[in-house]
C-alpha cells in the first residue's frame, strides 16, 4: 500500500465498514428493559422471584424468595438446587450458602461434627475424631503433615501442592478443601456416606469461607444453621447478584426496589406478565443517548482529526503540483500533514480513557458514541502517515471488521451484556492507537535509541510483565488477574528481548568473541530463556489448556528458523522446516486414531471430544454448535445476502455457542456473513502476516548492507522483532481457525482482530502495529 490510489481505496474500505456499523445501528429494533423493579409486600407475605420477575439472565424460574416477617423486616432465601445468589454489603460480598469460618465454634457435614479448636492467621484448626486438621487456604495437614496427592491427580495439581508446601504462606496458591468421599488425600477430607464435594472451605479475600454445594444431599450446618436453606436479612444489603444479573437493593417500608446494574434480559415490547406484587419501571434501550462526558471527549477527538486530514490533502495536492516536494522526496511524515496529529492522538487517547471510566462507573457510552470513537482511532493511523504499509492497511480493515462483528453480537443478543464488548474494544482501540501514534511522533523527532537505552527499556517492561504473571499465579485464574491477561504483555516483551539478543549474537564476529566484557553480555541472553520458562510454567500450572504451549512452540520454531536463515545456516533451516512438516503430518494421524486408545486424562478427553463430539454432547457443544453455525452460513451467510439483510437484527441460534465473543467468534462471523466473507477475512489476515514478514526481510537486507555496526544492529533488531510478532500472531490465527473448523483439538485462543480480547488488543496487537509503523518510517528515510 504505497500509492495514493491505494490509500484512497483503504480510506473508502474503512468508511464502508463503518457505514455498515451505522446501518446496523439504524436497523436495530426497539428493545425495552426494566429500569427498576419494585416488590411490595405486607408483613407475613412472601414472593418467589426468578428470571421472569427480574429479567435475570441464567436464573431459574424460582431462584430466590423475598419475604417480610411480622415485624416488617425483609429477608431473602433460596430454594434447594439453585446457584446461590451473592449479597453485597459494605464489608464485602459473600455468596448465600456460605459463611466465614473464623468465629465458628463447629460445623457439621451430614452426621459428622467438626469442632474448631483455634484460628491462626489466615488458617483454622479443627478436630475430627482423634486427629487434628490444619488448613490455611492452600494445604490441608493431618496432625501437622500434608497428605499425599489423590490418585489420578493432574500434574499441575501436584506441582501446585508441592509449591504450597515449600513457600511461605503469603506466596501460596489458593486451593480449596473439600469434604466427602471415601479417601483422605490431597486437600480432601473423606467422610463416610457423604458424597465428594458436599462442602468446601476456600480462601477468598484473605478469609476462609465454608460453603455447601447447591445439590448437597445431606445437611451442612454452621453452628447449627443450615447453609442450604439459609435466609438472610436485607437491611444492610446493597447489591444482589442472581444468575448473571446484578441489582442494587433499596428497602423503603413495604417496598423493596431492585435496580438493574448488570446484564438483564431485553423485551421486544414494554409488556410482561408479572405477579401482582411486582411492578416494573420500563426504559427503552437507546443506542444514541449515553454519557455526556463520553460524547464530549469523543466529539473533540473526531473534530481534531479534521485538521491533519485537511492539511494532508493540501500537502498532497501541493506535492503533486511540484511546488514544494521534489520528485524523489523520502517517504516520511509530511510536516504540514502532521501539524495536528499529535494533539489529535492525545485527544483520542483521552476519549478512550473517558469511555473506559464511564463503563467502570456503570454508565456506558452510547453505541453511536463508541462507533465514532472507533472510527477516530482507526483514521488516526491514516492521518499520521501517507503509507501505512501492507500489514498496517490490512490490520486496519481487520479491526473494523471485528468491530462490526462485535456490534452485531451486541445488537442481536437478548440481553444488555453483549454490547459491553463493543464499547470496551472501541475504548481500548482508542487508548492504544492514541498512545502508539503519540509515541511514534515523539520517536520521529528524536535520534534512534542506542543499545543501552533499548536494554533499559526492555528491562523496564520485563519487570512488570513478570510481576503480573506472578500475580496471576497467586491470585488470578485462567481468565487473568486484575481484569487483564498478563501473558499478552509477556509475549510482547519476550519477542523484544529475543530480538535484541539475536541481533547482538548475529553481529558478533569471530575476533569479537575475545573482547573483554563480552561474556557479561551472555547474561542478557538468559533473560529471554527465563521469561520463556515463566510463561511456560504459567501455562502449565495456571491454565488447563495446551494451546498456550503450542503457541510458544510455534513462536520458538519460527525464531529459530529466522535466525538460521539470517546466519546463513541452510542446513539448520532445512531441518526446522522438515520438523514443521512432520509435526503438521500428525494432525491427520490423530484424526485417524481410535478415540478409545487415547489416555484417560484431561488432554485425552479433549482429543476424544474433538474426534467424536456427538458422543460428548455436553463438553462437545462448542464444536457441535460452532460447526452447525458455520454450515448454516454457507457461502453467502444465513440470510443469503452476506449478512446485509440481518444487520442489527436478532443473532439467532449462533448466540448459544459458548464463548462466541472470544474463542468462537469466527463461527459467528461465518454464520452471519458466509464463507465468501470468510475468504476475504483470510486474505486480510494473510496480508498482515506477509506485510510483517516482508518488512522483517527488508530490515534484514538493510542490516546486511549497512557499514555502521549501530545501523546493522538496529536493522537486525527490527527484523527479529517483527518476525517474532508475526509468529505469535500467526499462531493465534492458526489455532483459532483450527478450533472453529475442528482441524485441531485446541481450544482457548481468541482470534486476533475479530474476538473481543481486550488485553490481546491493547498489550500485543496495537504495540506490534505501532512498532511496524515506526520501523517502516525509519527504513524509508
Amino acid at each position: 500500500m504505497n500509492g495514493t490510489p491505494t490509500l484512497s481505496l483503504l480510506r473508502f474500505a474503512l468508511s464502508a465498514l463503518f457505514a455498515l456499523q451505522l446501518l446496523a445501528l439504524l436497523r436495530a429494533p426497539a428493545a425495552w428493559q426494566p429500569a427498576a423493579i419494585a416488590i411490595t409486600l405486607a408483613p407475613g407475605q412472601s414472593q418467589p422471584l426468578g428470571r421472569r420477575e427480574l429479567a435475570a439472565v441464567q436464573a431459574q424460574a424460582d431462584h430466590v424468595t423475598v419475604r417480610r416477617d411480622g415485624a416488617g423486616t425483609w429477608y431473602v432465601a433460596m430454594p434447594d438446587g439453585v446457584r446461590p445468589p451473592v449479597l453485597g454489603r459494605a464489608t464485602g460480598e459473600n455468596r448465600m450458602g456460605s459463611v466465614a469460618a473464623h468465629g465458628l465454634r463447629s460445623f457439621q457435614v451430614g452426621a459428622v461434627v467438626l469442632r474448631l479448636s483455634e484460628a491462626h492467621g489466615q488458617g483454622i484448626a479443627f478436630l475430627h475424631g482423634a486427629r487434628r486438621w490444619d488448613y490455611d487456604g492452600a494445604t490441608l495437614r493431618r496432625d501437622g503433615v500434608a497428605q499425599p496427592p489423590c490418585p489420578g491427580a493432574a500434574l499441575t495439581a501436584r506441582i501446585a501442592a508441592a509449591w504450597n508446601r515449600a513457600v511461605p504462606g503469603a506466596l501460596t496458591l489458593a486451593r480449596g478443601l473439600t469434604f466427602g468421599g471415601n479417601l483422605h488425600c490431597g486437600n480432601r477430607l473423606g467422610l463416610e456416606d457423604v458424597a465428594a464435594g458436599t462442602a468446601q472451605l476456600a480462601r477468598k479475600d484473605g478469609a476462609l469461607w465454608l460453603s455447601a454445594a447447591p445439590d448437597a444431599a445431606v445437611a451442612v450446618l454452621a453452628d447449627g444453621a443450615d447453609l442450604r436453606a439459609s435466609s438472610q436479612p436485607l437491611a444492610d444489603v446493597r447489591s444482589l447478584a442472581i444468575g448473571a444479573s446484578r441489582y442494587g437493593v433499596a428497602v423503603a417500608g413495604a417496598t423493596l426496589t431492585l435496580t438493574p446494574q448488570r446484564r438483564v434480559a431485553l423485551a421486544g415490547q414494554p409488556a410482561v406478565e408479572l405477579p401482582p406484587a411486582v411492578t416494573w419501571d420500563w426504559r427503552q434501550r437507546s443506542l444514541w443517548r449515553g454519557s455526556a462526558a463520553a460524547w464530549l471527549s469523543t466529539s473533540a477527538a473526531a473534530l481534531a482529526l479534521l485538521l491533519p486530514a485537511a492539511l494532508g490533502a493540501a500537502a498532497g495536492q501541493t506535492g503533486r503540483r511540484g511546488n514544494i516536494l521534489p520528485p524523489r522526496t523520502p517517504s516520511r511524515l509530511l510536516p504540514r500533514a502532521t501539524v495536528g496529529v499529535g494533539p489529535a492522538a492525545m485527544l483520542v487517547l483521552v476519549a478512550g480513557c473517558v469511555s473506559l471510566a464511564c463503563q467502570r462507573a456503570g454508565q456506558p457510552p452510547a453505541a453511536a458514541c463508541s462507533l465514532l470513537l472507533a472510527a477516530a482511532a482507526l483514521f488516526l493511523w491514516l492521518a499520521g502517515a501517507r503509507r501505512p504499509g501492507l500489514a498496517g492497511g490490512a490490520a486496519l480493515l481487520l479491526l473494523a471488521a471485528g468491530l462490526l462483528a462485535q456490534l452485531e453480537l451486541g445488537l442481536g443478543a437478548p440481553d444488555t451484556w453483549w454490547l459491553r464488548h463493543y464499547h470496551k474494544t472501541a475504548a481500548l482501540l482508542a487508548v492504544g492507537s492514541g498512545a502508539a501514534m503519540a509515541w511514534r511522533l515523539w520517536a520521529a523527532r528524536r535520534a534512534a535509541l542506542s543499545q543501552r537505552q533499548v536494554e533499559w527499556l526492555l528491562a523496564a517492561l520485563t519487570v512488570p510483565a513478570l510481576a503480573l504473571l506472578a500475580a496471576q499465579v497467586l491470585w488470578g485464574d485462567e481468565t487473568g488477574v486484575f481484569d487483564i491477561q498478563p501473558v499478552e504483555l509477556a509475549k510482547l516483551v519476550l519477542a523484544g528481548l529475543t530480538a535484541h539478543c539475536l541481533a547482538l549474537r548475529l553481529g558478533w564476529s569471530t575476533d569479537a568473541a575475545m573482547m573483554p566484557g563480552l561474556r557479561a553480555r551472555w547474561l542478557r541472553l538468559v533473560a529471554p530463556a527465563l521469561l520463556f520458562l515463566a510463561l511456560l510454567g504459567c501455562a502449565l500450572v495456571q491454565v488447563d489448556d495446551y494451546s498456550p504451549l503450542i503457541l510458544l512452540v510455534l513462536w520458538a520454531g519460527a525464531m529459530a528458523f529466522a535466525y538460521a536463515l539470517a546466519a546463513g545456516r541452510r542446513g539448520g533451516a532445512a531441518l526446522l522446516a522438515g520438523l514443521a512438516l512432520a509435526a503438521s503430518a500428525t494432525v491427520p494421524a490423530l484424526q485417524a486414531a481410535d478415540p478409545a486408545s487415547l489416555p484417560a486424562s484431561f488432554y485425552g478427553e479433549r482429543f476424544q471430544v474433538w474426534r467424536e463430539p456427538a458422543r460428548h454432547p455436553h463438553t462437545g457443544q462448542q464444536l457441535l454448535q460452532g460447526g452447525a453455525a458455520v454450515a448454516a452460513g454457507g457461502w453467502f451467510g444465513a440470510d443469503g445476502m452476506l449478512g446485509l439483510s440481518t444487520l442489527g437484527r436478532d443473532a439467532g441460534q449462533a448466540m448459544a455457542i459458548p464463548a462466541v465473543q472470544d474463542d468462537f467468534a469466527p463461527s459467528f462471523f461465518l454464520n452471519r456473513h458466509g464463507l465468501l466473507a470468510g475468504l476475504l477475512l483470510w486474505g486480510l489476515q494473510a496480508a498482515v502476516l506477509a506485510g510483517l514478514v516482508g518488512a522483517a526481510v527488508r530490515h534484514a537486507r538493510r542490516a546486511a548492507a549497512a557499514r555502521d555496526f549501530r545501523q546493522a544492529w538496529a536493522g537486525r533488531l527490527h527484523a527479529f522483532l517483527l518476525c517474532g510478532g508475526a509468529a505469535f500472531l500467526g499462531g493465534h490465527l492458526l489455532l483459532s481457525w483450527g478450533t472453529n473448523l475442528a482441524i485441531v483439538p485446541v481450544m482457548g485462543q481468541p482470534m486476533s482482530f475479530l474476538s473481543a480480547g481486550g488485553s490481546h488488543l491493547l498489550f500485543f496487537l496495537l504495540p506490534l502495529l505501532g512498532i511496524h509503523a515506526a520501523t517502516a518510517h525509519s527504513s524509508q528515510e
